[in-house]
């Protein structure tokens, strides 16, 4: 597990099911959500819950962040993203600041394959953007 204990059983269930090497990428992925969200000024604590049967992080605190959600991607090879709300305008900032360093789809998503290195320090700054989404204009 990535140090941090789930908060939902739904959510630990759903990790039981991915298969090893996506499970570990993903736990990665969720270690990471809560590591950033407890260095980030203003993100403050998180709630973990599953959101379109993904599993959901965000802000605890309303109007601070927008939802960020992680799961497997559909088709082969395997992979998976890291996903925020279509309607946000995070892509597009994700896709002007790391050009060359993502994979995106379309307006909602970083999209990964099992095999990629993680960028851990783009990908905590873009985590951030998401937990503090809102807050940005207070």
């Amino acid at each position: 597990m990535s140090g941090h204990p789930f908060m939902d059983v739904r959510v630990a269930a759903l990790f039981e099911g991915y298969p090893d090497p996506l499970r570990d990428r993903l736990l990665v992925l969720r270690g990471l959500i809560f590591d950033t969200a407890a260095r980030v000024l203003g993100a403050g604590r998180l709630v973990e819950t599953l959101k379109w049967g993904q599993p959901s992080y965000l802000p605890e605190t309303p109007r601070v962040g927008t939802t960020v959600r992680i799961d497997a991607t559909k088709g082969k090879p395997p992979g998976y993203a890291l996903y925020v709300h279509c309607q946000t305008s995070l892509v597009s900032t994700y896709r002007e600041t790391y050009p060359d360093l993502f994979r995106f789809e379309g307006n909602r998503a970083i999209v990964f394959s099992v095999d990629d290195e993680i960028h851990r320090e783009a990908l905590e700054h873009c985590i951030a953007m998401a937990l503090t989404y809102h807050a940005k204009g207070r």
